[in-house]
């Protein structure tokens, strides 16, 4: 007969097993369901995202001599599939333009996978922070303005993800 004896170590490895394999004991208190893109939830505006922002900004292959990344994805909120064909609109101030200014605005599609990639002059600091910003404003889902803050000037991408809701 095997003695099995309950210690801490043997509980945590046993824990941690649990976990790793996504087991789940029904209604045992503190196990949680592994993570799942069944209700996602959709990217909310964020504040200052819409700033400067021009309605029906041209889809082009790069703004300005690039040198810069600007990249992400788009997923239906839900489920999380990827949209392929979305409008993304970019803009920013950048060492060749004020981000009010029509050469600092351009707009990419996303490939089949739901990505975008879009080239752009390096992102410099305004009211000291170097940020971007993003739209999805093409009316098949609700409009997203994103705005995202980069760590440091010095960096030569940044990423933004939406999660769109049908509109």
């Amino acid at each position: 007969m095997t003695t099995v004896v309950l210690n801490r170590r043997n509980l945590l490895v046993a824990g941690g097993a649990v976990l790793t394999t996504g087991i789940v004991a029904a209604g045992v208190p503190g196990f949680m369901l592994p993570a799942s893109a069944d209700g996602l939830a959709p990217t909310e505006t964020m504040s200052g995202g819409a700033n400067n922002y021009r309605k029906g900004a041209a889809i082009v292959d790069r703004i300005g001599k690039g040198g810069f990344w600007m990249s992400g994805t788009v997923r239906r909120a839900g489920d999380g599939a990827p949209l392929a064909g979305q409008r993304i609109q970019i803009w920013a101030h950048t060492v060749e333009g004020q981000e009010h200014e029509p050469q600092s605005h351009g707009a990419t599609l996303t490939d089949k996978d739901g990505k975008f990639r879009l080239e752009m002059p390096q992102i410099i600091p305004i009211f000291g922070q170097p940020h971007g910003h993003l739209a999805y404003d093409s009316g098949e889902f609700k409009t997203v303005f994103l705005r995202p803050v980069m760590r440091s000037a010095k960096e030569t991408s940044l990423e933004a993800h939406f999660v769109l809701q049908p509109a």
